[in-house]
């Protein structure tokens, strides 16, 4: 986790938009969603539950001054179940060009967000167990959301202290 943590700081630059993507009466595929419902929950900003489709939001994210777009999702990617990868749009664009279970691919998602802005787009996805009928997320996948969620809430909330609290005088 240490070397996830070091790319997330360094790469998310506010103001960020974390979109969670999935289906969350599919297993496994509703993990995007859940963890942005999580990080919802516990007040972090610019959240968006695209669910089934993130296509919906393309004109929101092209449009809404965000220097960096987040979107989780699982994602197939060959590891351990649970298995956490952190893509920028380059590569997410080669991983995930046309073949998707939503609409539109996350690639041309990326692209799309990009289009024409300062805005970069990243993925933070996790290898599923299932993508079946199942009603809640597997043990695995369930495990890296719970060390995900605070990881991503410390990094878009910093905790700032005031002169005063430092011991400085007001």
């Amino acid at each position: 986790m240490a070397g996830l943590r070091e790319a997330l700081t360094a790469q998310l630059r506010p103001p960020v938009c974390v979109v969670g993507v999935g289906n969350p009466d599919r297993g496994d595929d509703g993990f995007g969603l859940r963890l942005a419902e999580w990080l919802r929950h516990h007040g972090a900003p610019d959240i968006i539950l695209a669910e089934r489709t993130p296509e919906r939001w393309v004109g929101t994210l092209a449009r809404g001054g965000f220097r960096t777009v987040l979107f989780l999702d699982a994602v197939r990617m060959g590891a351990d179940h649970g298995a956490a990868v952190f893509l920028p749009s380059v590569e997410i664009v080669a991983r995930y060009p046309q073949v998707s279970t939503h609409a539109v691919s996350l690639g041309t998602l990326a692209r799309l967000s990009e289009t024409d802005g300062p805005t970069r787009v990243f993925l933070l996805g996790v290898q599923p167990r299932s993508l079946g009928p199942e009603a809640d997320l597997s043990e695995p996948v369930r495990t890296t959301l719970r060390l995900l969620g605070p990881l991503l809430l410390e990094i878009l909330m910093p905790v700032t202290e005031s002169l005063a609290i430092r011991g400085e005088r007001s």
